[in-house]
């Protein structure tokens, strides 16, 4: 079984900067391409940020300059700087991996979340 489990969410004031990490274990055999979503109440998750295992990025248009990906390939973790938060940053953040389990199969896997509030 592989576990995603993310850390760091809270409340933040308007412009302040917060830091999030995602841990992924378990039945794990590799870990390819990482990255976060953020969900607002009721509807879908929207990818933010992406981190290929060769640590190349890519973000969404509401993010860039503003969030940074980066991950540690030795730990199976993945972790989000946010910076000038705004409240239209609040929501809950999760992580992303697709990972290949002990069972040879190649599938994606989402962790809960932690919720960010951004005050204004």
């Amino acid at each position: 079984q592989v576990q995603l489990v993310e850390s760091g969410g809270g409340l933040v004031q308007a412009g302040g900067s917060l830091r999030l990490s995602c841990a992924a274990s378990g039945a794990i055999v590799s870990v390819g391409r990482m990255g976060w979503y953020r969900q607002d109440p009721g509807k879908e998750r929207d990818m933010v940020a992406w981190i290929s295992t060769d640590g190349m990025t890519t973000y969404v248009d509401s993010v860039k300059g503003r969030f940074a990906v980066s991950r540690d390939n030795a730990k199976n973790m993945v972790y989000l700087n946010m910076n000038d938060l705004t409240p239209e940053d609040t929501a809950v953040y999760g992580c992303y991996a697709g990972i290949i389990n002990t069972r040879g199969r190649a599938m994606d896997y989402w962790g809960k979340g932690t919720v960010v509030t951004v005050s204004s």
